[in-house]
C-alpha cells in the first residue's frame, strides 16, 4: 500500500480509543509488567508515546515544513517517559494521550498538505534526509509497532500457565 494521509489519520485517530478499550481500568498487573531489562510496560508505552505527541512527531512536521534541510531533527528520547510519567496514575496517561494525539492530528489537518510537501525533506540525526511522507508513514506504524507490543506483553503474563498450548502461539516466542 502506498502512503495515503487520510488512511493515516484512521490510524491516529483510533489508537487513543483502542488503547482505552483495552487497558482502562485493567489491574497493576497487566500495565506495569515487561519483558526485562530495557522494555517496556503497557504503562511505560503510553507515557513513551505521550512525550512522541509533544515532543518528536510535530517537532519534525514543522522542521520540515519551516526549514527543510537546514536543520538537523533534534534526536529523540526513548526513554524520557520514566520522568514524566512520575506521579501520573494510567488513567490520566491514556487522557493526556488522547488529548494530545487528538489535538495533533487537528494541527496536522489545518496544514493541508499537498503531494508537494509530502515529498519535502529533512534530516535526521542517524538516517540522513527523510522525507515528510516517511515520517508520517513512520508515525502510522509506530503506532501500530506499540500496540502490537502492548498486546504481546500483556500475553507473556500467562506464559508459564498456558502449558502445552505455548508451541501455537507465535506471539509469546518474540
Amino acid at each position: 500500500m502506498t502512503f495515503d494521509l487520510v488512511k493515516s489519520y484512521e490510524v491516529w485517530e483510533r489508537t487513543p480509543f483502542v488503547l482505552r478499550a483495552l487497558l482502562l481500568g485493567l489491574g497493576e498487573d497487566w500495565i506495569v509488567h515487561n519483558e526485562g531489562p530495557d522494555t517496556f510496560s503497557p504503562f511505560d508505552v503510553v507515557g513513551h508515546l505521550i512525550h512522541g505527541e509533544k515532543t518528536d512527531w510535530p517537532a519534525r512536521i514543522r522542521m520540515i515544513l519551516e526549514k527543510g534541510t537546514t536543520s538537523t531533527f533534534l534526536p529523540y528520547d526513548r526513554f524520557a517517559m520514566y520522568q514524566e510519567s512520575v506521579g501520573k496514575n494510567f488513567d490520566q496517561l491514556l487522557d493526556e494521550f488522547g488529548y494530545l494525539r487528538m489535538n495533533n492530528i487537528k494541527w496536522v489537518r489545518s496544514l493541508n498538505l499537498s503531494e508537494i510537501d509530502l515529498d519535502r525533506k529533512g534530516i535526521h540525526p542517524k538516517f540522513g534526509e527523510v522525507t515528510l511522507r516517511q515520517l508520517l508513514s513512520a508515525w502510522v506504524i509506530h503506532d501500530l509497532t506499540h500496540l502490537s507490543q502492548i498486546t504481546r506483553v500483556m500475553a507473556k503474563q500467562y506464559k508459564e500457565e498456558m502449558g502445552p498450548w505455548l508451541e501455537y502461539f507465535r506471539i509469546m516466542h518474540f
